[in-house]
């Protein structure tokens, strides 16, 4: 299996209190199906854990060009992987 196509390795950096998600990003969960009506994240194939921990981590966006909770990252369509405390991005524009 072949490496994966990406433009950027992004540090995932820890924090210890919770973060909000912006309101446009809650809507666009709750449009794809990822979040319920009650803002409760179901995300396909992530322990109930692993969100709690996903939760509290965030990254320097290279397409924002700002911090953004790891969360808006993990469902953007730049994202590749997560490997070993980084995340592989494609860069691409939105």
């Amino acid at each position: 299996m072949g490496e994966l196509e990406h433009k950027y390795e992004v540090e995932i950096k820890q924090t210890e209190k919770r973060q909000k998600l912006p309101q446009n990003i809650k809507e666009e969960l709750k449009a794809s199906g990822m979040m319920d009506d009650k803002g409760k994240l179901k995300l396909k194939g992530v322990s109930p854990k692993m969100l709690k921990r996903m939760k509290q981590e965030f990254v320097d966006c290279p397409v924002f060009k700002e911090e953004i909770q790891f969360i808006q990252c993990f469902v953007c369509s730049n994202f590749q992987s997560r490997v070993t405390g980084k995340v592989l991005c494609k860069g691409d524009s939105l």
